[in-house]
Formats: structure tokens, C-alpha cells, sequence
């Protein structure tokens, strides 16, 4: 398990880095990275009064820095780069064509003062906080109605120290719900990218009501035991691409989301077009990939692929209950690896956990066209566990070229399936009566779109940093 960590971790791609340091004060003169975007300015955290011993307040010149570099969005956009050392900070707001880059021994430690972190409202197609009701703490890092916002480096580090979150969490002492490590609000042309994200006090990325957002080589790491640390959590969001990223977590690495109940059905804003692959997880408590709970604004179009689940509840699940209304349709997930499960598949219809009492009874989900195919697991528990609705049934659901090798204490019954219809083909061990075998011939049957989608045809470019300002 160390040796594969140590390899998933070194496979994630760095920039080219130049760097000259000395023991004293590292000096960083000229370097090299990849981003969707280039800036014609730039300066640094220190040159805005910031300290990096790890004790000194760092938030009024992150915020200073970002204030100063906005005038430059409209001519030629403007970077930040955060040098060698410990920058302990509360919330700050970020601009639009702008960057912001971690050297790899930068640490932006979040601070542990709750009047660091300035309460927002909750976000419409909710209502209300996931902790509590009403407000919710900004995220250490946080950007809203923004074009071309960049969240970069060579694996610099965002440290939320959550424990004393998570602490608070259990004994009910929350005000407002925690913070994230990063959100991104109702903008366009994001880039969240060779980062490690470690202890944060809950979600740890959260895109919501933005399209054209890239998550690429970045490392979660939480306890496993620590409550809501998901991942990377797309929101209502369209465009979104998801890849090379390794998430240890203590709930879902991947979380696709579109609101809670009647405030998501409201809002009516899905989340589509979502490209998933080369993502390692490790969630011994939680899903792999889950699409839901909060789906009630809909999810479609969702292709996840080249996926390896290690120790986790997991492999897929789909999340959703009576009243949440919405859709979770078009799922394609091919290629995955699954290595000690409790279930490689799980739906469940019957979730629960609403935002309020004023939800709508009447109010079904539709799931339908789920695709799994060319997969493999060994170690598992159980195979699956399909929940529909009675009288809202979970339809064409398809699974093809799919061996599953049951652990030495496995479940007597490998497949439980209810409320369900759908088909299978080549499946090891054979799935219920509501999933009939269909035979080697229709082997290929669970489709896997061959058109590509337009986040998939962004590019990176290099571009450079050099202090002139």
C-alpha cells in the first residue's frame, strides 16, 4: 500500500520549476508552469507585507496583494506567487484573470480563529448550510463571478487544519457550516491544479454554478474517520474535467452534486458534461465516485474512466430519495480497478437526510442510462446493492465485461436488487434476475460516448513567472 501511495503520488505531474535558494531566504527569480492561461504581471506574498513563520496573520496581505493585481485584469491578468514557508491565514477572495501560485514549499495554513472566517449566506439551491442552518463560513480560499481563475503550483500545500473543526462538528458546537479548502462560485474558465490539499475542515474543492473547470493533479489527504471531507465536489456545474488526481478521504473522493430538494428543483441548475479519469481514492467509509445526494437540480453526462479504488465502501453509488425530484442520467464508467470493497456498486432510493420538512413527497428522481463496463475487482464484500424507488424504478442500467472476485467472508447473497431493470453481459459472480444476461455476443451493449466533449479539448500552455512589480 506504501509502495503504491509513494508511486500514485509521484505520477502526478509537476511543472518545471527553476529555483535558486539559500538557507536564509530563498530567492526565486524566473520559473516555469502549465495553465490554461499566461499573466504579463507579477509579484509576490511578501512584497504585500506577508510573513511566513507560520503564527502571523497573512490574511489582510493575501487580500491587499489580490486588491493591488486586480487593475491588471483587463491587460494582460496578473499572477501571485506564494514563497517557501508557513503563510497562516483566514478567508481571502480571489479576481478574475488572475493566478495564484504555490512554490513547493509554501504551506497556507488555515487559521484556527473563527473571526477569520466571515459567514456568507447559505447557497440558494440548498437553503441552508450542510452543518447547520442558516449561514455558512467562507472558504479559505474563495472566488465568486470570475473569468480565468487559476489555483496552481509545484505541489505547494493548503493545510485547513480541520481537527479543531471536526472536533466542533462532533459536539455539536457549530455556529455555521465549516469552511472548504476551495470554492468557486457562478465563474467560467477555472484551472485547480498540482496542489496537495491536506485537513480540511470539510469539502475540500467545490466548484458550484461555474462551467469550464479543470481539477487536474491534485492530492487530497484527510483521515479517514474525519467527517465530510470530500474530495472534489462538482455543483451545478457544466464543463468540468476531473483527472490524474489521488484523494484519501473520509467521505466521497468524487461527490457530483446539483442542489438539495425543493431548493435544488428550484434553482434547476445540473450538472453536465463532467469527464472523470485517472483518479486513485481511498475511502474506507464512503463511495469512490458518488453522483448525489443533493441531485435535485439534475446530473447528465458524467464519464468517468481509468479509475482504481483502493479499500473503499464504494466503487460507484448513486445517492438520491423521495422528495429530492431531479435526475441522474447518462452515466458511463469504464475501466475501473476496485482492491477490497465493501459493495462495487450501490444505489440507494432511500437516502433520506433532507434540507427541511417543506419538501415535496410527489417529488421522484429519474435515474436511468447508467453504463459500467470493463472492470475488475478483487477482495469484495458484497457485488452490489441496487435500491430504487417503489413505483419509481431505477431503469436501463447496464453492466457488461465485469469480474468480481468475493472475499474469503463475503455476503451469501453477492447481489440484492430492488425497484431496478436493466441488463447485463459477462458478469462475474451472475447479477440478480432484474439484470438478465444478455451473452458474450452483447458483451459491448453498455455504451461509452466515442465524441469527445469540449472541456476535454482545452489546453495548457507555459508561461512564466519573473517579479515586476
Amino acid at each position: 500500500m506504501d509502495a503504491l501511495l509513494l508511486l500514485c503520488v509521484l505520477l502526478v505531474a509537476l511543472p518545471n520549476v527553476a529555483v535558486v535558494e539559500s538557507r536564509k531566504a530563498p530567492v526565486l527569480d524566473y520559473f516555469e508552469y502549465s495553465a490554461m492561461s499566461c499573466r504579463a504581471y507579477s509579484a509576490s506574498l511578501e512584497e504585500f507585507g506577508g510573513v511566513g513563520d507560520g503564527t502571523t496573520l497573512n490574511t489582510g496581505a493575501f487580500q491587499a496583494a489580490i486588491d493591488h493585481l486586480s487593475q491588471y485584469a483587463s491587460s494582460g491578468g496578473s499572477q501571485l506567487y506564494v514563497p517557501p514557508g508557513r503563510w497562516l491565514t483566514g478567508s481571502f477572495n480571489l479576481t478574475s484573470h488572475f493566478t495564484l501560485f504555490l512554490h513547493k514549499d509554501a504551506v497556507i495554513l488555515g487559521s484556527q480563529d473563527e473571526n477569520d472566517w466571515p459567514v456568507i449566506d447559505p447557497l440558494p439551491s440548498y437553503g441552508r448550510g450542510r452543518d447547520t442552518q442558516g449561514g455558512r463560513f467562507s472558504s479559505l480560499i474563495f472566488g465568486t463571478n470570475l473569468t480565468d481563475v487559476i489555483i496552481t503550483g509545484n505541489n505547494g500545500t493548503l493545510d485547513g487544519q480541520g481537527d479543531l473543526w471536526w472536533q466542533k462538528f462532533h459536539k455539536g458546537e457549530l455556529n455555521y457550516t465549516r469552511p472548504y479548502l476551495i470554492e468557486i462560485m457562478y465563474s467560467d474558465n477555472v484551472q485547480i491544479s498540482n496542489l496537495t490539499l491536506v485537513n480540511s475542515p470539510s469539502w475540500n474543492v467545490h466548484p458550484v454554478y461555474s462551467s469550464n473547470v479543470v481539477v487536474q493533479g491534485v492530492t487530497i489527504l484527510a483521515p479517514v474517520t474525519s467527517p465530510n471531507t470530500d474530495g472534489i465536489n462538482p455543483d451545478s456545474c457544466t464543463n468540468t474535467r476531473i483527472e490524474d488526481c489521488y484523494i484519501v478521504s473520509g467521505d466521497d473522493c468524487v461527490a457530483v452534486k446539483s442542489g438539495w430538494d425543493e431548493y435544488g428543483i428550484a434553482y434547476g441548475m445540473p450538472t453536465k458534461q463532467l469527464v472523470i479519469r485517472r483518479l486513485t481514492c481511498i475511502s474506507p467509509f464512503s463511495a469512490v465516485i458518488a453522483l448525489g445526494s443533493e441531485m435535485s437540480g439534475g446530473i447528465q453526462d458524467v464519464r468517468a474512466e481509468d479509475i482504481v479504488a483502493i479499500n473503499s465502501e464504494s466503487g460507484v453509488r448513486i445517492k438520491t430519495a423521495v422528495g429530492r425530484g431531479g435526475y441522474v442520467k447518462d452515466i458511463y464508467v469504464r475501466r475501473m480497478t476496485m482492491k477490497t470493497m465493501k459493495w462495487a456498486f450501490w444505489m440507494t432510493g432511500n437516502y433520506g437526510s433532507h434540507a427541511d420538512d417543506k419538501y415535496d413527497p410527489n417529488a421522484l428522481p429519474v435515474i436511468q442510462n447508467i453504463n459500467y463496463r470493463d472492470m475488475v475487482a478483487e477482495n469484495v464484500t458484497m457485488a452490489a446493492r441496487l435500491e430504487g424507488i417503489s413505483g419509481d424504478p431505477f431503469t436501463g442500467i447496464c453492466i457488461s465485461n465485469v469480474t468480481i472476485q468475493m472475499a474469503k467472508k463475503a455476503k451469501k447473497v453477492q447481489w440484492t436488487c430492488t425497484d431496478i431493470d436493466g441488463i447485463s453481459s459477462d458478469v462475474t459472480p451472475a447479477p440478480c434476475n432484474l439484470l438478465p444476461e444478455q451473452g458474450e455476443e452483447k458483451i459491448g451493449g453498455c455504451t461509452f460516448p466515442e465524441e469527445s466533449l469540449p472541456i476535454e479539448d482545452i489546453q495548457v500552455q507555459t508561461c512564466t513567472y519573473s517579479r515586476n512589480l
